[in-house]
């Protein structure tokens, strides 16, 4: 066979200019891992306000599908999204507010009432005030702002999470009568918290319907039209149901009509409600935990 001419060899790179390429290709990955590790965040939207209710003690198919509820069937579902397979994490009722408010039961596992400012742990409220941004609950029969009693006829202290943690100011807990008429003077983040009969626990599915209607009703319509968020959730199922329970997100932002049957939990949830505010810190568990994702418009 002739010998091949050195004018008609494939010239070789030199290594300097292979390991260069070699090199940005690296960068180009990194880059690559970079972005697209906060990718779920980067995907919800930025809502300048978003309300979270908290219901109690009841399964997903006692409320989801019930002529019972007529609001949060016709109007919040049918106009927002539903989290088909979404899952209170434990029995009773207050550690499941402490893990959808801080990523972890901070020991507690009972209904008792706590010792105020007693735990200095991470927090959905003590990130949002640590960036600067605004927090507040409203919390119906409390008998004051910044009351700390246990219990008050039908107000609760143990649905009450923000009561327990020291950086978290009192103040910043404020009775139901205290809810904005004016949409927009709304915190960042909130907590609505029914009393005991209308948050469903001493009284009826549909009681808790109508209340939600008559009380949010007015914000859920203007949410939709100003960039805001409306999420209802439950703590815990009514103990026959593997803990299933309806979650529900209604807003501008919320695809109609939507639902997914990604098994999502309460460290979901906080993990979500963190990102939509455009938080870099995540309590608890919420840290690896996954966004509610394949509802947002």
């Amino acid at each position: 066979m002739a010998a091949v001419k050195a004018s008609q060899r494939t010239p070789r790179r030199p290594l300097s200019a292979l390991a260069g390429a070699l090199a940005l290709t690296g960068a180009s990955i990194g880059l690559w891992a970079a972005t697209g590790a906060p990718a779920q965040a980067a995907g919800l939207p930025t809502p300048d306000h978003v309300v979270v209710v908290v219901l109690e003690n009841h399964a997903y198919s006692q409320v989801i599908g019930s002529s019972s509820a007529p609001y949060l069937n016709n109007t919040l579902k049918a106009g927002g999204a539903n989290l088909t397979q979404s899952y209170g994490l434990t029995h009773p009722s207050e550690p499941n507010y402490y893990m959808l408010f801080s990523g972890s039961n901070q020991g507690r596992t009972d209904d008792s009432c706590v010792s105020v400012g007693s735990i200095n742990k991470p927090n959905l409220a003590s990130e949002l005030i640590a960036a600067g941004k605004t927090w507040a609950s409203y919390n119906e029969s409390l008998p004051s702002q910044g009351s700390t009693t246990c219990s008050s006829g039908n107000y609760a202290q143990k649905h009450n999470p923000w009561f327990g943690f020291s950086n978290v100011p009192v103040s910043t807990a404020k009775t139901f009568a205290q809810f904005p008429a004016d949409y927009t003077t709304l915190p960042k983040v909130s907590f609505v918290v029914p009393n005991l009969c209308n948050d469903m626990h001493d009284c009826s599915v549909s009681t808790g319907d109508t209340w939600i209607k008559n009380n949010l009703g007015a914000y859920a319509t203007w949410a939709k039209t100003h960039n805001s968020l409306l999420a209802v959730t439950f703590d815990e199922d009514n103990r026959l149901s593997g803990n299933r329970i309806p979650t529900l997100f209604y807003g501008e932002h919320v695809i109609p009509g939507s639902s997914t049957a990604t098994t999502y939990n309460h460290y979901n949830v906080l993990r979500t409600l963190e990102d939509l505010a455009g938080l870099s810190a995540h309590a608890g568990n919420a840290a690896s935990a996954s966004d509610v994702t394949g509802i947002w418009n």
